[in-house]
């Protein structure tokens, strides 16, 4: 008996087969599955369309309702006024949209600095601090584990060493939201061999707003999903993000209060009070913020950790140094003096003026 091949051009709808009763049952079978295959096509085509009305709608709904996200521990609601409420834990906090103007001009920034030092630092390095760049902060603060009246320093409750930066960190953050809320609208923690550019560091803090949740510095990665902050490049708090510190940040399962990387440790910290990384390079996409020397950065001589911990691939000289620096670290107390020189004291003649001394 011939058997039919059921693709066939003879074949009907879709095949035959030896006798006419199995023919039937081939025909009945391969046009049901021909008809099941359309069916699921045309329900995938209708489920694409329903879920990209869905977003659709969405969108819409949440450009007039606000918008929730996840940061840290944190979910954050904001809705179309700026309004934000973080929940911290059992704790939901609203924070209402600042209505204050921002600075008109970087001379109305408001900084306040405080500097990392130890009692065998201070005249090495913190005095070099307070008679160079320091002078230009305005409010500078020097934390140590010991109170100097005359120097003078904050002493805090820990030991020093490094294995307990962290702790002088949290504590000093928490005595500025104590004492010093109010004295200013930007908050920067450095070390006493880091070099800061005031002038750079208010034109840069004058484009931002202090009443968001924001910090800014060197980034590095890993560990923290945001990323985190190097803190010998120094780190710069918005108000806003002082207060969310002041008031969350004593809860250990927000915020470890000693032990580990200082840097490393803060960033978390920060990012479980819902507290943002934000872009700290300039327009071009140099870096403001350094985590090693002006030498380091302009030569390209990086250490192998720089590639493996910076958050953007560090380039060196012109390409990757800002016009408009505002921190270089490791800086000794010989080159911190040397930068005061270049850059506030020699001043070349502008071409076309009087060759002759000019005071």
């Amino acid at each position: 008996m011939t058997v039919h091949n059921p693709f066939n051009s003879e074949s009907q709808c879709c095949g035959t087969v030896q006798t006419m009763e199995s023919r039937s049952r081939m025909k009945t079978t391969f046009c049901t599955g021909r008809r099941v295959g359309n069916a699921f096509k045309l329900l995938l085509l209708v489920s694409l369309a329903v879920v990209f009305i869905h977003l659709v709608v969405m969108e819409k709904r949440t450009s007039r309702l606000g918008i929730l996200y996840y940061a840290g521990r944190n979910y954050i609601y904001r809705d179309s006024a700026g309004n934000s409420t973080t929940l911290l834990g059992s704790k939901t906090e609203t924070v209402p949209r600042s209505t204050e103007t921002q600075p008109q001009s970087p001379e109305q920034v408001r900084v306040l600095v405080w500097i990392m030092t130890g009692p065998k630092n201070l005249q090495s390095k913190a005095s070099v601090v307070r008679d160079t760049w320091g002078r230009r902060a305005n409010k500078l603060l020097f934390f140590s584990s010991v109170t100097n009246k005359r120097f003078p320093t904050i002493g805090l409750n820990t030991t020093e060493g490094r294995a307990h930066l962290t702790a002088k960190t949290m504590q000093a953050f928490r005595y500025i939201y104590r004492h010093h809320f109010d004295d200013a609208d930007w908050f920067m923690k450095t070390d006493d061999d880091t070099y800061v550019i005031m002038e750079n560091l208010r034109h840069f803090l004058s484009q931002q707003n202090t009443s968001e949740p924001v910090f800014f510095g060197y980034r590095f990665r890993h560990w923290v999903t945001q990323g985190y902050y190097s803190g010998g490049a120094g780190y710069v708090l918005s108000r806003e993000a002082l207060r969310r510190f002041g008031r969350n940040g004593t809860d250990p399962k927000l915020c470890q209060q000693d032990g580990g990387s200082e840097d490393h440790q803060f960033g978390k910290c920060m990012q479980s009070l819902g507290v943002r990384t934000s872009n700290s390079t300039d327009s071009e996409g140099h870096t403001l913020f350094h985590p090693l020397s002006p030498e380091t950065h302009f030569f390209g001589f990086y250490p192998q950790w720089m590639y493996t911990y910076a958050f953007r691939y560090p380039r060196k000289g012109f390409e990757g140094i800002s016009k408009h620096a505002i921190t270089f670290h490791y800086v000794s107390p010989e080159k911190m003096r040397m930068l005061e020189l270049y850059l506030y004291h020699i001043r070349p003649f502008a071409k076309g003026s009087d060759t002759r001394h000019q005071k």
